[in-house]
């Protein structure tokens, strides 16, 4: 039952602190320099968080041709650079992860 107080807990906090941010700062007009720079964060939190998992999957630095979380994650990131799609970049991800996990392993 303590776990359901901690998670309402949680929520809780991180709703106030959004909207409380959202009611200062509503209406408050960024410039155009603030705006490009803020459509780049979400990329470089994904990308922040996806990094390390492809070159250290195991804990330690693997650049190696065998770690396959790194060959899928540049082929994914190609396919993402050319064609700009979400959908087919993590299918095609995937699916070269799968294809690669299991001829090298």
């Amino acid at each position: 039952m303590s776990a359901i107080w901690t998670i309402i807990g949680m929520a809780a906090v991180t709703f106030a602190t959004r909207y409380l941010m959202i009611l200062a700062l509503g209406s408050l007009r960024l410039g155009p320099g603030t705006t490009r720079w803020m459509r780049l964060v979400p990329p470089s939190i994904l990308s922040a968080l996806v990094f390390p998992a492809l070159v250290a999957p195991a804990g330690s630095l693997d650049l190696s041709l065998t770690n396959v979380y790194l060959l899928a994650g540049v082929v994914a990131g190609l396919i993402a650079f050319w064609r700009k799609n979400v959908l087919l970049t993590v299918t095609a991800g995937l699916a070269c992860f799968l294809i690669l996990n299991t001829q090298l392993k």
